[in-house]
């Protein structure tokens, strides 16, 4: 008796164990009409750095989550960004140590609506473990933060 109430001890504390993730840099895909007029400014860099500090955050509070502070970027992946390198971003946080990869994506509809994006991919196999996102359009780039908290509460950590 004393085993089996052993086991069922250590195998819940295997299913509590938090898994490690990697929160990459969020990236902006700029379709509003001034893309290729006005460049990404230190604001667009400055939230979309609040942004993914926002989702390692959540991620670190929920208790199910051990951040992994891997390399900024791959080198491979950099002229196009993560979000298109096919899931690169798996292979890139298995080789930083982690189990998951997190990638969030804002694109700019103009500049005051906007997308986002956030995907967790299972680093072993590429697979999408989870997946969010969210038409707000409402603000500018100061409100990228908040849609990662609304997309982290309502679609990511539910």
């Amino acid at each position: 008796m004393t085993l089996l109430a052993g086991t069922c001890v250590f195998a819940q504390a295997q299913q509590t164990k938090p898994m490690s993730i990697e929160v990459f840099p969020f990236e902006l895909e700029d379709k509003s009409a001034g893309a290729g007029i006005i460049p990404p400014d230190e604001h667009d860099r400055r939230y979309l750095s609040e942004s993914a500090q926002v989702a390692r955050e959540m991620l670190s509070q929920s208790g199910r989550f051990t951040i992994i502070d891997g390399a900024a970027r791959d080198e491979a992946a950099a002229p196009h960004g993560l979000r298109n390198c096919g899931g690169c971003e798996g292979r890139i946080a298995r080789e930083h140590g982690a189990s998951l990869a997190l990638l969030g994506v804002v694109t700019r509809v103009n500049r005051t609506e906007h997308t986002m994006f956030i995907r967790i991919l299972d680093a072993e196999t590429g697979k999408p473990v989870s997946v969010g996102f969210t038409d707000l359009r409402m603000g500018a780039n100061y409100a990228w933060p908040r849609s990662v908290k609304w997309l982290m509460t309502n679609r990511i950590l539910r």
